[in-house]
């Protein structure tokens, strides 16, 4: 799913014609309080007319622009099928909306342009990883980021001891060990029982693990991906032992994954894999603190906008919270700032964010406590 929300992201950040209205509100997934849903939405559409009549649009097209919108509060169905967040973005025959697993907070912007930081944080500070769940009788491999997870079909490998095996040599089989009343030994291993089990099926089990390990290679095509194993305690050293994936992580997700859902493993591993990823921002932390004031890095709005405008900017930190309205002219360098949004500003930390995401840049949308040097706005250039 990362990938199709930089596809959206993409798509949105190439409209510009205005106005541009991005509500952004946070939504409840099939429960009691669903109802708050409309209500939140109705509370955004009043404040975008009043935004799109400071920017003098006429009482008939405002009524077109949102009409969309006005249908979608009395949509009882549209409402029961919600994720955590939702994002609509609405323009001259333009009506988009995305359901997302963020609880976004309550927004309602007007510009020229769409505004996109709230997405940003979808794919700020996170990357794709794996979870691989194996049991007795099933292999799931998971895909995942930070707020998504999806299962990823494995067509053409074996997802059982007994399939691996089935074609092997027959002194490597265990036809008499499994699928029938004798199957105690290898079903004792993958629930946790294997202390006294022999050699064999020790053996056995690492042999499937080959096989699947030499099968998930076209499914784990980037090395620098993190796998995480979902398995009871006596897996772990078999399939270590098997893998070839060199991301690996050590620490795994203990016990049964049978009775666990996808949501529930993807709970499980953010935490162990969460460090992973910090580190790659508190490396670029330490370089924009290594660079600053040496003209390689900067804090100062007017050099962040100007590069961003060309590609300049390698990596991005930028404030969640944080908003700066205003105009900023890239031909004359010109930046005017203004406390409160006027008819013809934008969100200037919004707009260098999405062109530095633009030109493939690193984005980071954080919290202040984790901004260099508690700014709003900090960037390292490329050059």
């Amino acid at each position: 799913m990362d990938i199709l929300i930089q596809a959206d992201l993409k798509r949105l950040a190439e409209i510009g014609n205005g106005p541009c209205v991005s509500l952004y509100l946070p939504t409840q997934r099939a429960t009691s309080q669903s109802q708050q849903g409309p209500i939140r939405l109705k509370n955004l559409l009043r404040t975008a007319e009043t935004r799109l009549g400071q920017r003098g649009l006429r009482p008939g097209l405002m009524q077109a622009l949102l009409d969309p919108v006005r249908r979608l509060v009395d949509d009882a169905v549209f409402w029961r099928d919600q994720s955590d967040g939702l994002a609509i973005f609405l323009t001259g025959g333009l009506f988009l909306h995305y359901s997302y697993p963020l609880a976004f907070q309550e927004l309602a912007i007007v510009s020229h342009r769409f505004y996109l930081k709230p997405l940003l944080t979808l794919v700020s500070g996170n990357g794709p990883f794996h979870i691989l769940a194996l049991s007795q009788n099933s292999v799931r491999l998971l895909e995942a980021t930070r707020y998504t997870v999806e299962e990823v079909e494995l067509a053409g490998i074996p997802t059982s001891l007994a399939e691996a095996l089935e074609d092997e040599d027959p002194e490597r089989q265990l036809q008499h060990h499994i699928g029938g009343p004798t199957a105690r030994g290898v079903a004792a291993l993958f629930h946790g029982h294997g202390v006294g089990a022999g050699d064999r099926e020790k053996k056995s089990i690492l042999r499937y693990f080959q096989l699947l390990d030499r099968g998930l290679r076209k499914f784990l095509p980037d090395e620098k991906t993190p796998l995480i194993l979902a398995g009871v305690d006596y897996l772990f050293p078999l399939y270590e032992q098997a893998n070839s994936h060199p991301n690996l992580l050590g620490e795994g997700i203990r016990g049964n994954p049978d009775a666990q859902s996808a949501h529930q493993l993807h709970q499980k591993a953010w935490p162990i894999v969460q460090p992973y990823f910090d580190q790659a921002r508190e490396a670029h932390v330490a370089e924009y603190n290594r660079l600053a004031g040496s003209g390689n890095a900067s804090a100062d709005l007017t050099a962040i906008l100007m590069a961003a405008h060309y590609g300049r900017v390698k990596v991005l930190f930028v404030d969640r919270d944080a908003q700066q309205w205003g105009t900023f002219d890239p031909v004359t360098s010109t930046l005017t700032l203004h406390p409160e949004a006027e008819p013809d500003d934008e969100e200037l930390l919004d707009l260098a964010a999405v062109q530095t995401f633009m030109h493939t840049g690193t984005v980071y949308v954080v919290g202040r406590d984790q901004m260099p040097d508690g700014t709003s706005l900090a960037a390292i250039f490329r050059y």
